[in-house]
Parts: structure tokens; C-alpha cells; sequence
């Protein structure tokens, strides 16, 4: 049965956070910890997640949660499902929520070694896009465009210069048993990955998108719209990968405006229409891409 707001559990397991109001990870955290249930155990590295969940003596967890250290989030899942199962305990599913800077830089050489071991592990990636806790600085994440305290916006540099890294295809290129991308902006679409991804034993790896209000300049209440927008405009898209194949959950009729989506968010209002343009061309091409190696799921 598919996981919706009706069927979904009630019980809480991330709560009373002080996280930033319209923080995107916090729910993306919240809503896999309620699809997962009470018999998960969560990693979480040095990150927004870490530094808003663990106040002592407050811990915002009602499951078992540890930090780990900022590259070793997979490393840790591994070694925290190895010890449980040790003790003959199985009944659990291993879940570690990473943001972007923690699982695309400094933490992906213990992600890839934990998909070639093929360890029973849930790995999330919170992807607001940034090095949000530290001072908004620039990740491998950050998208072509995006003004960070280490990309500026001025006269000779207009923001980040390069692309974001295509972790959900260097993931799938391990051939990981099940790997998918998800947005905060599709709700439903996110909890049943989780569910089916704590069904499958190996390695899982989900990738979401969770916009970030203070870094990415827009109101606490925009945050699931921008979210929503991303997919709608095609520079994101929701998809799996599952049995060596590419799959594609939802193919927009018509991409919304590009420019829309920008210019409501204050790291890109610096960018010019041929800023713009180029970043329309990408998404072009990478649907281009797209449309001839991903499957239809049937979606719209």
C-alpha cells in the first residue's frame, strides 16, 4: 500500500529541532524517520542536521541517533549494521541523513566504499545545495550560477562557475541495488522511496532536494513551492535506479519558466538572460539525455 498523509505513522521521531523556520533537511528528516518507524537507527554527520538535533541535553531524536564524524556517515552505517546484526538483532533499518558538502565531498569516498561492499545501509542525502551550517559556502552541489560567501556575485565572477556533480548517476554507476532522487516538493513521491528502499537488502541511496531558506533567499514559506518548482522546471527530476535500468517517476507536460525560479531566489537575482540561457541549454541537453536512457514510469 502507498504511503500517504491518511496511512502514514503518526508517531514522531524528529521533533522539537531548532532548526531555521521553512528548513527543508528537518523535513525531509522528519518524514523518513516516520516512514522508517521507531526500529531505525539514524547517523547524522557534523552538519545542519547534527548541530540542530543533538542540544544538550536535548536530544531531538525519540529513535536512536548518533552523530558521526563529517566524512564517515556511510562508514558508521556500516559499522553500526554489522554490530546490530552481530547481536542477532535484524528487525532495524540503518539510515544515515547527510546534507550535501558531508556526502558529495568529504564523505563520498566512505559512500562508495560502502556501496562496493554492498552493506545493508539507507543512505539519505539532504541536498539544500550548500555548506548551509557553516556559512553558506560553496559544495560540489552548488548549482551553476549560485552566489555563496565563496562565490560571490560581482563584476569579474557571477556566482558559482561550474555544474552540479551528478550524484544520483556516479551513484548508480556503482551499480547499487536502488538509488533514487526526490524533492521536498513531492512529498509522497519521497516517503514511498524510503519505504520500498527499507524493503530492498544492500545498499540504498536517496537523494533529495531541501531548499534552504537563508541560503537561498527566499520566505520560510516558500520552501515545499520552490521545491516543487525545481521538478516542474526541469533542472531536477525524480527518478529511480533499479536492476541496472534508469527509470523516470515524472515527466513534467511542459517545464515551467526557468527564469521563474531563479529570480525568486536572492543567491541568483544577480544573474543575467545569458545566464539564464545557458542555464536553460543545460537543462535541454540533460533532458535530451534523459529522455533517451531513462524509462517511463507511466507519470505525467
Amino acid at each position: 500500500m502507498a504511503l500517504n498523509a491518511k496511512n502514514l505513522n503518526e508517531d514522531e521521531y524528529f521533533y522539537g529541532h531548532k532548526a531555521c523556520a521553512g528548513c527543508g533537511g528537518s523535513l525531509a528528516v522528519r518524514l523518513a524517520l516516520k516512514a522508517l518507524g521507531e526500529r531505525s537507527v539514524a547517523v547524522l554527520p557534523a552538519g545542519c542536521m547534527s548541530a540542530v538535533g543533538f542540544n544538550f541535553p536535548q536530544l531531538c531524536f525519540s529513535n536512536n541517533a548518533i552523530i558521526s564524524t563529517f566524512a564517515g556517515t556511510a562508514s558508521m552505517l556500516t559499522g553500526i549494521e554489522a554490530g546490530l546484526r552481530a547481536r542477532g538483532i535484524t528487525d532495524f533499518q540503518a539510515v544515515g541523513f547527510a546534507g550535501d558538502g558531508g556526502t558529495a565531498d568529504i564523505g563520498l569516498q566512505a559512500l562508495s566504499g560502502t556501496i562496493d561492499r554492498n552493506d545493508d545501509i539507507l543512505y539519505i542525502c539532504y541536498d539544500n545545495e550548500a555548506y548551509m551550517n557553516t556559512g553558506i559556502q560553496k559544495s560540489s552541489l552548488t548549482p551553476f550560477g549560485a552566489k555563496t560567501t565563496t562565490t560571490p556575485a560581482g563584476k569579474n565572477i557571477r556566482g558559482n562557475l561550474r555544474p552540479k556533480k551528478n550524484m544520483f548517476e556516479i551513484v548508480a554507476a556503482h551499480d547499487i541495488p536502488y538509488a533514487a532522487t526526490a524533492s521536498v516538493g513531492y512529498i509522497n513521491d519521497f516517503i514511498n522511496k524510503v519505504d520500498k528502499a527499507s524493503k530492498i537488502r544492500g545498499t540504498k541511496y536517496i537523494h533529495i532536494i531541501a531548499p534552504c531558506p537563508t541560503g537561498w533567499g527566499i520566505r520560510t514559506d516558500e520552501t515545499v513551492e520552490i521545491a516543487k518548482e525545481v521538478v516542474d522546471s526541469g533542472l531536477w527530476y525524480l527518478a529511480e535506479y533499479e536492476n541496472g535500468e534508469f527509470t523516470l517517476n515524472y515527466r513534467p507536460k511542459e517545464f515551467t519558466s526557468v527564469s521563474d525560479y531563479l529570480k525568486k531566489q536572492g543567491r541568483f537575482k544577480h544573474l543575467t538572460d545569458e545566464d539564464i540561457e545557458i542555464i536553460e541549454k543545460s537543462r535541454n541537453v540533460k533532458w535530451e539525455r534523459i529522455n533517451k536512457t531513462f524509462k517511463n514510469a507511466g507519470g505525467k
